[in-house]
């Protein structure tokens, strides 16, 4: 089979790992989400969930790249259009970076994936290097979602990790879960970090911090992209979250 020319992505994740890749100049189609990752502007196709695929068959796409379980029924919809896609729906950190390889054989550059892949098992083992004892592990509250408040699941804790810390919260490929008042207390952790979903950086830490939770630990603001995405921002964002801790 040769190479896909031309490629539309429905997942931030998978442009960013495209531009990684080297191919973003095949991307004929994102969505309103992914045009940060780019420096062209492809057509807009709609939001993550709702794509107008009409217009994406219009394109004459040879490949479609998907991501995550919420995207199944549109990864399914655009199957039955004869549309090949490609879909990505890795919950560990271990699984995303398996993902850039498995991408790369995808849109024809198998080499180029392996080695992003090994790059970023290189990266976590620098930062892991330089790890303290468990014991002496920083203590960290991830939040992916303000209302209700969100503990951040996948693989954020194997990113946390990576980054010298623990998040006790939720263990690691376990999907995002609400937590309460009492349940971040308990823990008091030593650092709080928000990277709410779809925000970047653009989050006041009062949000947090307006709400009388007795926690004393430092509120951080993260690029959202740096730890929801699984692409390779998630290596930015170990490496950010390290700085931090």
């Amino acid at each position: 089979m040769s190479p896909p020319q031309r490629i539309v992505s429905l997942a931030p994740a998978a442009t960013a790992t495209c531009r990684e890749l080297g191919v973003a100049d095949r991307l004929v189609g994102v969505t309103t989400h992914c045009r940060s990752e780019l420096d062209d502007d492809p057509a807009v196709l709609g939001g993550w969930l709702d794509p107008d695929l009409d217009a994406l068959e219009a394109l004459d796409p040879d490949l479609v790249c998907t991501s995550d379980g919420l995207q199944a029924e549109v990864r399914d919809a655009i199957r039955e259009r004869g549309i090949r896609v490609h879909h990505m729906d890795a919950r560990t950190l271990p699984a995303v970076i398996e993902g850039f390889a498995t991408l790369g054989d995808a849109v024809g550059r198998e080499e180029a994936g392996e080695r992003l892949a090994e790059r970023s098992r290189e990266r976590l083992d620098r930062l892991r290097e330089r790890q303290p004892a468990p014991a002496d592990r920083t203590t960290v509250y991830c939040e992916e979602w303000a209302e209700p408040p969100m503990a951040a699941g996948n693989w954020v804790p194997e990113v946390v990790e990576a980054a010298g810390g623990h998040h006790p919260f939720v263990d690691p490929g376990e999907r995002s879960k609400a937590v309460t008042q009492a349940d971040v207390e308990d823990v008091d952790p030593d650092h709080v970090v928000l990277h709410l979903c779809g925000h970047g950086t653009q989050v006041d830490p009062a949000t947090f911090t307006d709400r009388g939770w007795d926690v004393d630990g430092a509120v951080h603001v993260v690029d959202d992209a740096l730890l929801n995405q699984p692409s390779p921002n998630l290596l930015d964002g170990a490496e950010r979250l390290a700085e931090l801790f």
